[in-house]
């Protein structure tokens, strides 16, 4: 797992950036204020844990698809300017960001109306859905990686960095990536994931943004791990009996323990939450998880219309013992204001 990183004093240098002020810090490594002198632009520099450049894997595979992030070409996707290797340190330039994330946010207000949820949350799955097309999937989609600029524009930060991760040998001694609040169940059980798993997350924010806490506000991450696996998540009306009724059906929907259950894509969750808001009158409230249907864009034909048997979960245990969980973050509460999260 990344260890303690050293801390870049103002002045320092890395590649042909100078280092202003630290914006955040988080497992990964720690993001800088920068300045590139020859351009004179500033940029949100993150430096990631030394030992991570160690891994040949891990630093071949960061290469190739922060080429791949930066190349994305969408409003609402952070852009990516520059990727690479100096002094020993990996680094991902992208642009800098003047506003708050929304963890941030979520700190100071508690909750977000539910028309300025339907806002950001269509933003972050214009991101989304432009990734999936090109082949990327986020797996870490968590407030703190949801930037808000002061002009109500949002970004959606850190493309790739948990894929690549979990791709290599560092999961199998126990690191943990993403972020247990928001992980998707095929994530906790080391299953492949496309981007459902994204969805799943996404609708997980949204209930926080409208909840004021995340759905599984349990004791403890590993009491948080068996709830994503195990349990339905809780209505919203009745932490929020202020909101329309129908806001359940959706998060029933986008946090199916099957992801062919979900909505096909970010942007069906983000379209079935605005509808939600807009006309609860005529939304009824969600069937019981054992008899939902499935979204009509990932229904599948089957003669007998029955849902897939539920895997058999990850022994899921305190101090070490059973298997370790290989993608999800056990420090997933966010950090100061930063842009982007680490």
């Amino acid at each position: 797992m990344p260890g303690v990183t050293v801390v870049l004093q103002p002045g320092a240098e890395v590649a042909s950036y100078r280092i202003e002020s630290i914006v955040g810090r988080g497992g990964m490594g720690i993001v800088y204020l920068a300045i590139q002198p020859r351009l004179g632009r500033r940029v949100a520099l993150k430096v990631l844990a030394p030992e991570l450049a160690e891994d040949d894997e891990f630093r071949e595979r960061f290469m190739r698809e922060s080429e791949v992030a930066a190349s994305l070409e969408h409003p609402n996707v952070l852009p990516v300017y520059d990727a690479g290797e100096a002094s020993g340190v990996l680094y991902l330039a992208m642009r800098y960001v003047d506003g708050q994330d929304l963890h941030a946010f979520l700190l100071q207000e508690v909750t977000l109306s539910p028309q300025r949820t339907v806002e950001v949350m269509s933003q972050v799955a214009g991101a989304l859905d432009a990734a999936h097309r090109a082949g990327l999937v986020h797996r870490d989609v968590k407030p703190a990686n949801i930037l808000l600029a002061g002009d109500g524009h949002v970004y959606l930060s850190d493309f790739g960095i948990a894929k690549r991760i979990a791709t290599t040998g560092l999961t199998r001694t126990g690191s943990f990536l993403g972020s247990v609040d928001y992980c998707a169940p095929e994530q906790i059980e080391d299953r492949p994931v496309d981007g459902k798993a994204d969805v799943y997350a996404l609708g997980c924010v949204a209930f926080h943004c409208l909840a004021g806490r995340p759905p599984f506000d349990k004791g403890t991450d590993v009491a948080v791990v068996k709830a994503h696996l195990l349990d339905p998540p809780p209505a919203l009306s009745t932490i929020r009996p202020d909101l329309p009724r129908a806001l359940d059906g959706v998060i029933v929907i986008a946090m199916a323990k099957h992801p062919e259950v979900r909505y096909g894509t970010a942007k069906e969750l983000a379209d079935a939450l605005a509808q939600a808001v807009a006309e609860p009158t005529k939304a009824a409230p969600a069937p019981p998880p054992e008899t939902l249907p499935k979204p009509a864009s990932s229904r599948r034909s089957s003669k007998s219309g029955s849902r897939p048997r539920r895997s058999q979960t990850t022994a899921v245990r305190a101090g070490g013992a059973g298997r370790s969980l290989p993608v999800c973050s056990s420090s997933s509460r966010p950090r100061a204001v930063e842009s982007p999260s680490p």
